[in-house]
């Protein structure tokens, strides 16, 4: 980048939103880098303190009592694009928070009111410190809803549903295919009633990646920051 491109990009907020398998993370930490600033995850926030009620015995459908202690979560995200890290306390979560047990969960974390106001209001202090891409499910529209670049990304059943088996079996057949659907689909219809990624709010652009490779997608969001903000890497 110019120094005038860095100048400017220190300031940068993106926002990106998307449902499951639609590649945001991968593409949020791509654009992060190409950008040189910081990448935060807001699923992995849901998913640690997902992690954290769990392993403190909490019953999730207890709405009150998670809400009150997320409260109280000791939550650190790293926000290096290459190297983010999520740690709860001295433990590093980044690891166990993706186990199948977490992801089955975590709509019941995700979909508490309470909860949401606590991690929204810590994600809009990230957001606020600006030089930051920000990617998650609400992201667009209550997150960092002024955000000068603001990306829904979205691509085909067919392939965010390949693009998970991939990402958690390694193959994409019929039968990790089907092994995935009620993870993905059903985490979208819990998440959709408390916040909006399947379709575009006013003024956010959408990149349909379903024939496109991680590479041009990457690129169509770039081309998208030079759009919106004059911004090129």
């Amino acid at each position: 980048m110019s120094s005038q491109s860095a100048h400017s990009a220190a300031d940068l907020v993106v926002a990106i939103d998307g449902p499951s398998g639609s590649g945001k993370s991968s593409v949020a930490r791509r654009v992060a880098q190409v950008l040189q600033l910081r990448y935060l995850d807001t699923g992995a926030m849901y998913r640690a303190v997902t992690w954290w009620l769990l392993e403190q015995g909490v019953e999730l459908t207890d709405t009150e009592r998670a809400a009150e202690l997320t409260a109280r979560i000791p939550l650190r995200m790293g926000t290096d694009p290459q190297r983010p890290t999520v740690h709860v306390g001295d433990v590093d979560v980044a690891g166990p928070i993706r186990e199948s047990r977490i992801s089955a969960a975590v709509s019941a974390v995700a979909t508490n009111l309470g909860i949401r106001r606590e991690l929204v209001a810590r994600q809009q202090a990230i957001a606020a410190e600006r030089g930051v891409v920000v990617e998650g499910r609400d992201i667009t529209t209550v997150v960092a809803p002024d955000a000068p670049v603001r990306v829904l990304l979205t691509a085909s059943e067919e392939t965010r549903l390949s693009r998970r088996a991939n990402e958690l079996h390694g193959e994409s057949t019929e039968s990790t295919v089907e092994a995935t659907r009620d993870e993905v689909l059903r985490r979208d219809a819990d998440d959709s009633t408390v916040a909006r990624f399947l379709d575009a709010a006013e003024g956010v652009d959408v990149v349909d990646s379903s024939h496109m490779t991680l590479d041009e997608t990457v690129r169509a969001v770039l081309d998208l920051v030079e759009k919106r903000t004059g911004i090129t890497p």
